[in-house]
């Protein structure tokens, strides 16, 4: 024969020969894998590691805890144009193999031979094999170990369960695992509610979750998309006009502001930790859905009204200057990188932006944003930072070129310069029926500071907490139109033990004698010192206690009258919530009920009951003080609330601290009481005219304007063991004859220097008391 004819023939008997030894020793390297592969059987009762959940009281996400970030969805639930678009893209026969496509094999070599565009062969199955148990490393064993795994999972498992199991495990990006969470994630919505255009987009993700990431990469996202819905139209899941109305959507992806819209981080926090002290490492793997008492709508109205009182009254601050000063290469590509790189050691919070000047003078400033927009401030929009653009600015707040700034969008869609504050803040509304937290904002923002100031800051509550004072005066004898003299008190080293005290007004005047009601009106100190005088301090001391105060953090002295111990914001709610509720002593809380990943209850609280086991001061007593926390919200420091508010319904009291170093106000309707403090971490002055009337209670007003939108007026019943006369509201045995009828002045109206019980003049005796000290 012919060598001509030998070679060939040679050349194919070695091959088949090395190709027969290839086999054999693939064959003798899988008897002897087989035996030590896992156990696949654990597969039919899928459990991924699941994170904690957090709920609102309608059921919107508000948190997540855990390194994955899952929603384990059956396939049943999974919609059928997401198993199309990844079938379409990852494994179009995946229910006509057996776990290995030997048709995809041949092209995919083929291909790859050939130079061709490369190709994979990766069925869905060797995914879920090569996911759950093995690494991605590419090397000949762990392909024979990928292989067996997958004749062994098909073997065990349906095809609806191996699919099941790959459209929940597979890592999409952004923390997010399988499609639901990253439907979530990316749009925003279930993944019930995506579109082929949506689903498309998602299935291009596990290719390379961070190259075709549509918020990071959106340009190379769309290109996989558009191939993907190609994909699906050669393979006849969607239809001609599908394709073509898919390709033309704009799909909406969600931005990082979106996707903590609800802002409740510290609220989620608090959560988090009550989930841990009960079930410990294995809350952020076991699924649990933890349903709370909050209210998405009230938490974005607080967290939105804190940070704009928050920014208000940064804009009265002095300009501390910018954040940092970066130096600014010449060539473009440098100063793109520089940019880039300070911008993330200084990135945005919340809708106060960062940006880097490019150029500054003092009638404009031009700044980039991380996302590349130029933006320009002039005009009014300079004024924050007027100080900063002088030419005689000291170089650390100097705004030049390279200067990190910050900016926010004003309502009229131009720009502002600012800073971020150092001034803290604290919101918490409570339903005063049932102690449900209805909203929780800890402070300006999460990441800045993750001290919670509605739990754990302890402040003095300034006059905020003087209706506890009066409460107890209530049932001492004191009615709203005892007559109290609003003049001058000193208290010697003698009396006091230590230092004197001559205690003032805020104002700084004295107006003489005035009814009881009008004195809390206008937050009168001289007022409520001669009340707590009757009240005795041991007894009020005591008397507080019923709100949920505690006794050591109010010392037994005069002092207390101003609010001189120390609250918790939280406190605070739940105490004025026993004015709120008819005299109940609520708890607050807010978990309501804990599942598990398959929505079986482990956990539910009872919703708590108002009866008398829970009462902390008579309904009367309650009504009483309603009536006169009512006049604070109308005529008195906190009238802008019925003003603005235009509802008679609305209750509370400002607080401002000595030396304006706290700012409150606590108020309620019947349905919802909220508590706003601004201050600083280390107490300091907020500024001779900062007060809670001009601090706090802005927040209170424009959280309570969007809270109460639909809640129907409420009108007070009058509890038993009270009676009106002459349009002012006694106890049946305190009344005009029986009560005190004035504090620190004598039967003819002068000042004295300790309080009398004398009768109750009667309405033209009253009349010419006032007018002698008007005169």
């Amino acid at each position: 024969m012919h060598w001509a004819v030998k070679l060939p023939l040679m050349v194919g008997g070695v091959l088949l020969a090395g190709l027969a030894s290839l086999l054999m020793i693939v064959a003798i390297a899988m008897a002897m894998a087989y035996p030590n592969l896992p156990d696949v059987s654990e597969l039919s009762d899928y459990r991924p590691k699941l994170p904690l959940r957090v709920f609102s009281a309608e059921g919107t996400l508000i948190g997540e805890f855990g390194e994955e970030r899952r929603h384990l969805t059956p396939i049943k639930d999974i919609p059928k144009v997401m198993k199309d678009a990844v079938l379409a893209i990852e494994d179009a026969r995946f229910y006509q193999h057996g776990g290995v496509d030997y048709i995809g094999v041949a092209r995919a070599a083929l291909a790859n031979l050939g130079q061709i565009k490369s190709q994979g062969a990766s069925t869905i199955t060797m995914q879920v094999a090569r996911n759950v148990y093995l690494s991605s490393e590419k090397t000949y064993t762990r392909k024979i170990y990928e292989i067996l795994l997958t004749f062994k999972m098909e073997h065990l498992l349906s095809k609806d369960q191996i699919l099941e199991i790959y459209m929940n495990q597979i890592f999409l990006g952004n923390r997010a695992y399988g499609f639901a969470a990253a439907s979530e994630a990316y749009f925003g919505k279930q993944l019930k509610d995506i579109s082929v255009a949506e689903a498309a987009m998602l299935a291009g993700l596990p290719k390379a979750p961070s190259a075709y990431n549509p918020i990071s990469n959106p340009k190379r996202a769309k290109t996989r998309q558009l191939y993907i819905i190609q994909r699906m139209l050669e393979n006849g899941f969607i239809t001609p006009e599908q394709a073509e109305l898919a390709t033309q959507e704009v799909v909406k992806i969600r931005s990082s502001a979106d996707s903590a819209q609800v802002h409740a981080e510290y609220f989620t926090e608090t959560v988090r930790q009550l989930i841990y002290a009960q079930y410990g490492d294995s809350t952020y793997t076991r699924g649990l859905n933890v349903y709370t008492t909050l209210r998405a709508a009230d938490q974005i109205a607080a967290y939105q009204a804190l940070r704009r009182g928050i920014m208000n009254y940064e804009r009265r601050q002095v300009y501390r200057g910018p954040e940092k000063f970066v130096s600014m290469p010449q060539d473009a590509q440098g100063t793109e990188d520089v940019i880039d790189e300070a911008l993330l050691e200084h990135p945005d919070n919340g809708d106060v932006l960062s940006a880097v000047v490019l150029e500054a003078n003092p009638k404009m400033i031009k700044a980039i944003r991380q996302n590349g927009d130029i933006v320009e401030i002039t005009g009014e929009g300079l004024k924050p930072a007027q100080s900063g653009l002088s030419d005689k600015a000291p170089s650390n707040i100097k705004i030049r070129r390279g200067a990190v700034i910050r900016i926010v969008q004003t309502p009229k869609s131009t720009w502002e310069i600012t800073q971020l504050p150092e001034v803290e803040g604290a919101f918490v509304a409570i339903d005063p029926r049932t102690g449900a937290i209805r909203a929780l904002v800890g402070g300006f923002d999460f990441e800045k500071n993750k001290f919670n100031h509605v739990t754990q800051a302890w402040r003095q509550p300034g006059s905020s907490f003087k209706p506890f004072i009066y409460s107890a005066a209530l049932e001492n004898g004191v009615t709203p139109a005892t007559i109290v003299n609003d003049g001058p008190l000193f208290f010697s080293a003698g009396v006091t033990g230590g230092q004197p005290w001559e205690p003032k007004n805020y104002d700084g005047k004295f107006e003489g004698p005035m009814s009881l009601r009008r004195g809390l009106a206008l937050s009168k100190n001289m007022v409520s010192i001669r009340v707590l005088q009757v009240v005795g301090a041991q007894h009020a001391q005591d008397w507080v206690t019923r709100f949920g105060f505690d006794a050591e953090k109010h010392p037994a002295y005069l002092t207390m009258a101003l609010g001189a111990g120390s609250v918790t914001p939280m406190q605070m709610a739940t105490a004025y919530s026993v004015f709120a509720n008819g005299g109940y002593r609520v708890n607050p809380w807010i978990v309501s009920s804990i599942t598990d990943q398959k929505g079986r209850v482990l956990a539910q609280t009872p919703v708590p009951v108002l009866d008398e086991s829970v009462r902390a001061i008579d309904a009367r007593n309650a009504f009483v003080m309603d009536s006169l926390l009512q006049e604070v919200a109308r005529s008195g420091t906190a009238a802008s609330a019925q003003a603005k508010l235009k509802r008679p319904d609305l209750f509370g009291k400002t607080g401002t601290t000595n030396d304006s170093m706290d700012a409150w106000f606590a108020g309620f309707q019947p349905s919802l009481a909220a508590v706003t403090w601004i201050g600083y971490d280390t107490p300091r002055k907020l500024g001779s005219r900062e007060t809670g009337g001009g601090l706090s209670l802005p927040v209170w007003i424009e959280f309570m304007a969007q809270a109460l939108k639909n809640v129907p007026v409420a009108e007070l019943p009058v509890p038993e063991g009270v009676v009106n006369i002459d349009g002012e509201w006694f106890f049946n045995e305190y009344t005009k004859s029986t009560g005190i009828a004035t504090l620190g002045l004598d039967g003819g109206g002068k000042a004295v220097d300790s309080q009398q019980v004398i009768p109750m003049p009667v309405a033209d005796e009253k009349k010419k008391i006032l007018d002698l000290f008007k005169n």
